[in-house]
């Protein structure tokens, strides 16, 4: 049995390296899912040649900043708001709408939940199956849904499982949601990753249904969690006014305003749906070969496995991956999963074959 006894957030090199004595220079963060090339050539630029903006208050209304999100996601300006990470929006929506019962796709993240609970609501999950290898069934689902719940979140694709609704199956379930006002927030934090982001995006949706919100971010696709950027589309009127007043003014700081111009690194983006593309057929093929496991064939740049070893748990994995430098996702703290699940995201090449190396010597 190994001996880690919880489970860690992606960005907790410090604690590890504390606990297992380690440097953090020498782990391999497989829990961040963070783009593996790092921040944009263009952005890393554009911060060295502006470095005194943090002198200056940045403009209010983010103007250049917005247009180059418009531009990037297709969006209209005016159906954009800004927040200081995708975390902060999800607070700012939950406090706007305060909706007293919140459904929620499961597997999922836990601050759906807790941003639920803080404005006084209640939050149930709708867990998908294992059995349908967490693929929703989209005529069961709807049949579940009724006009006593206020909002339906989905994180699409889904974090931890890697599956994806198509932009024709999120039509289906807004057409209903709308029937019955059930308010719709679509976290796409990882929809970049997707091989045919258009298929998968509801962000076009935001146009036609106006109880509808689809979250986006930069923390994980270009890799700048340290900027605390996220940006929400949203075609609901009352929702731009209130969040527009309730905001704090320059939430968003002069750095994050400035790396803006990541959003036209048109070589940056490519590259990186590219890698993760290549990463990805050949990390799940390589895993899928080994019958101790089961691979849950993934939309995103990361990959949840099943361990099938009826002695084995998250946690032996996880503690011999971290004694050899490398930090996966025990996903035991996820509600639905439990001590069977494993997490990891795709890095660099070389990387790679080390880290599933290591993974088919324990598994």
């Amino acid at each position: 049995m190994g001996v880690i006894e919880e489970s860690f957030h992606g960005s907790d090199l410090e604690v590890i390296a504390r606990r297992f004595h380690m440097n953090e220079k020498d782990i391999i963060p497989y829990a961040s899912n963070v783009n593996p090339l790092g921040i944009s050539p263009l952005a890393r630029q554009a911060l060295i040649d502006h470095i005194d903006a943090i002198s200056a208050y940045p403009d209010r209304d983010y103007v250049s900043l917005k247009a180059s999100i418009s531009q990037y996601c297709g969006a209209d300006k005016s159906q954009l708001i800004l927040g200081n990470g995708v975390s902060d929006l999800i607070r700012l929506i939950f406090k706007t709408l305060a909706p007293k019962n919140t459904l929620i796709i499961g597997p999922a993240y836990a601050e759906y939940a807790r941003a639920a609970k803080l404005e006084g609501g209640i939050a149930n999950t709708y867990m998908l199956k294992e059995l349908d290898d967490f693929e929703m069934d989209v005529d069961e689902f709807l049949k579940t849904l009724d006009s006593s719940i206020d909002m339906l979140v989905i994180c699409n694709p889904n974090n931890p499982t890697g599956k994806a609704l198509t932009k024709s199956q999120m039509d289906t379930i807004l057409s209903r949601c709308m029937s019955l006002n059930i308010f719709v927030m679509v976290d796409e934090t990882y929809v970049e990753f997707v091989q045919d982001v258009d298929s998968i995006s509801s962000v076009m949706l935001a146009k036609k249904y106006d109880n509808l919100i689809v979250l986006r971010g930069i923390s994980k696709f270009f890799a700048a969690p340290g900027l605390r950027l996220g940006y929400a589309i949203t075609n609901n009127a009352d929702i731009l006014n209130s969040t527009s007043n309730d905001k704090i003014p320059w939430s968003i700081n002069s750095y994050a305003s400035v790396a803006g111009i990541m959003f036209e690194d048109e070589h940056y983006i490519n590259l990186t749906k590219s890698l993760i593309q290549t990463e990805r057929n050949l990390i799940c093929a390589a895993l899928s070969s080994r019958k101790t496991i089961k691979v849950y064939k993934p939309t995103a740049n990361f990959v949840l496995i099943k361990l099938l070893k009826e002695e084995q748990t998250s946690a032996d994995v996880f503690d011999y991956c971290i004694k050899r430098g490398f930090m996966i996702r025990d996903c035991t703290d996820y509600e639905g999963l439990g001590e069977k699940y494993v997490r990891f995201c795709f890095m660099k090449p070389e990387q790679n074959d080390n880290m599933v190396n290591t993974i088919l010597e324990i598994v």
